[in-house]
């Protein structure tokens, strides 16, 4: 096969959120710890929900989390955020995590998750999403 051939990945989404690999989130082995990747998606999952929400919401589930490549201290990364549907009061929400080394040179996809998030009101019931035909 060609290089031209070859499957080409890119993020898909909008970038939600971006945030550099800090030495506080490494595990025993100086590696950023999974739980830190897992906390920042979710963050951005829940950023594009509460957009949508216009208002507060919460995050009802997190699908399956396997990692492609290990984090180094440093890697800048980014989360992008597609809606995949849009229900009367909750939505989900596709992550996918990507790592630019430290060096700058290479941008690589670190994992990826549906996330399943609802719009609460002030008293925490579940609430209608905003629509724009209402």
């Amino acid at each position: 096969m060609s290089q031209s051939d070859e499957l080409i990945m890119e993020p898909q989404g909008r970038l939600t959120l971006q945030r550099p690999a800090l030495n506080d989130a490494t595990n025993l082995f100086g590696d950023v710890y999974g739980g830190w990747v897992s906390s920042q998606l979710v963050m951005a999952a829940e950023m594009r929900a509460a957009e949508l929400a216009q208002g507060r919401i919460a995050t009802v589930s997190v699908g399956s989390i396997q990692f492609m490549s290990p984090v180094l201290v440093g890697t800048v990364m980014s989360f992008y955020t597609r809606v995949v549907d849009l229900g009367h009061s909750s939505g989900r929400i596709h992550v996918e995590a990507w790592g630019r080394c430290p060096n700058g040179q290479d941008m690589r996809k670190v994992t990826e998750a549906e996330v399943v998030l609802v719009a609460i009101d002030q008293s925490g019931h579940i609430r209608r999403l905003p629509r724009d035909d209402d």
